[in-house]
């Protein structure tokens, strides 16, 4: 080859050269470029139009007690709607109880798996979302964060932010309230006892005609609670001292006596007067209902008030059955969705969560034919409009009247349940 054609050919290798060397500098400046457009688009959204951003498209899988068809359907309503809005599958994982989605979360974390749980989000509140507490189960600092949780009003309603009197942290958000309902068959009863003494006089007089589920039922506790709590108001009222106090702290063997006697000494009397003289208990409180609708009780209660008309819709309760609320007190609590640290989807379940607590979706809760639980927002957070979904509509004869309960008393904290089990155990328990 001529010196002529090499001084060629190196002139066009060493243009090649430089080309490749610009392309390559102009493809490394528009990719920076890029990068630097995207997370500049990032930082211009805010933490919750991120949350959205990342939360779409995906599965949460939520672990809900599955007892109640009302509830089931309103669940299946529900995701319809994230699914319209979020392209989210909303499964609910329906359970027995709750107990179960706590164990599921707790043997995760003894297998090491802590960012891959199976459980989204969970329907939760009390015994349970203590136990997650304690063992740092749940996501922490989100629900405070929710665009619909300024709606409960947080700085003035305490209830939002205490579950049975542990603070939340940010780790639930408010879903629902629901408050001990009693109801009796107005065919046999003209005026319903609506406080505690008229209840042990009302039983007194009308001997076997009311009783309640023995413990660890659920409905049973709630009833012993609210005995509870109403004797350390009398208590108190009377004394002036402020024994009451202590169901807002943890159970000890130095207060256990002070806060459980005055309900032993209660029940002494009273049980002679209930359904069997007192020797036997019922199991649940679909045997509680169903020995109404059997004429044996006159009275009974629940703390899922839309259950009411709804039995006597199935005929499992007959029409003349009517429901209220105690004048002296209902016992009432807060209950709430939560979100396990493991969770696989923590933007997603942030975003059904946020949803479960709109206008929207907490106005068609409360409506009695769909679910009927009250509502955890407060009115005068929300617009006019946002209002307007809320106004009420009629309803059934048997259901509890709108803004019938008058006075509520909160839950004492979670270890008092084991401690009034583990007395009315040692006191009263008795064969079925």
């Amino acid at each position: 080859m001529d010196p002529t054609s090499s001084l060629l050919m190196l002139r066009r290798s060493t243009k090649r050269s430089a080309y490749a060397a610009m392309l390559g500098i102009c493809i490394g400046i528009s990719a920076s470029t890029a990068s630097t457009n995207s997370t500049m688009s990032d930082q211009a959204l805010s933490p919750w139009q991120q949350i959205e951003a990342q939360g779409k498209n995906q599965d949460v899988y939520f672990y809900a007690w599955g007892g109640d068809p009302q509830i089931n359907a309103y669940l299946q309503w529900a995701a319809k709607q994230v699914d319209d809005k979020y392209n989210i599958n909303l499964v609910h994982v329906k359970l027995s109880d709750t107990s179960e989605a706590v164990s599921r979360v707790l043997a995760e974390k003894s297998a090491n798996n802590n960012d891959q749980g199976s459980v989204d989000l969970v329907w939760i509140n009390g015994a349970n979302f203590a136990t997650m507490s304690e063992n740092s189960l749940l996501l922490k600092q989100w629900a405070n964060k929710l665009p619909n949780f300024s709606l409960t009003d947080p700085n003035n309603n305490p209830t939002v932010n205490y579950d049975f009197g542990v603070p939340t942290e940010g780790m639930e958000a408010p879903w629902g309230q629901a408050s001990l309902t009693f109801y009796y068959d107005s065919l046999s009863v003209n005026t319903p006892p609506t406080t505690l003494d008229e209840l042990s006089t009302w039983t007194a007089q009308n001997p076997g005609r009311f009783s309640y589920p023995k413990p660890p039922d659920f409905l049973g506790m709630s009833f012993l609670k609210y005995a509870l709590v109403m004797l350390h108001e009398q208590h108190d009222a009377e004394t002036g001292q402020n024994t009451k106090a202590q169901l807002n702290l943890p159970a000890t063997e130095q207060n256990i006596a002070l806060v459980l006697d005055p309900l032993w000494a209660f029940l002494d009397d009273f049980h002679p007067t209930l359904w069997r003289d007192g020797e036997q208990f019922l199991q649940t409180g679909a045997q509680m209902r169903r020995l109404v609708d059997d004429t044996e009780l006159s009275l009974a209660f629940t703390f899922s008030a839309p259950e009411v008309p709804a039995a006597v819709q199935r005929y499992d309760l007959p029409k003349s059955i009517r429901s209220y609320a105690m004048s002296d007190g209902s016992l009432s609590n807060t209950h709430f969705v939560a979100i396990p640290y493991n969770t696989n989807h923590p933007q997603a379940a942030q975003l059904v969560a946020n949803f479960l607590l709109s206008p929207e979706a907490q106005a068609r809760k409360q409506i009695p034919a769909v679910w009927g639980d009250k509502t955890v927002l407060v009115q005068s957070m929300l617009s006019p409009e946002q209002q307007a979904l809320f106004d009420g509509k009629q309803t059934h004869p048997s259901a509890l009247p709108f803004d019938s309960i008058t006075r509520t008393v909160s839950e004492p904290h979670p270890s008092w349940v084991d401690a009034i089990m583990q007395g009315w155990q040692m006191r009263y328990g008795v064969s079925p």
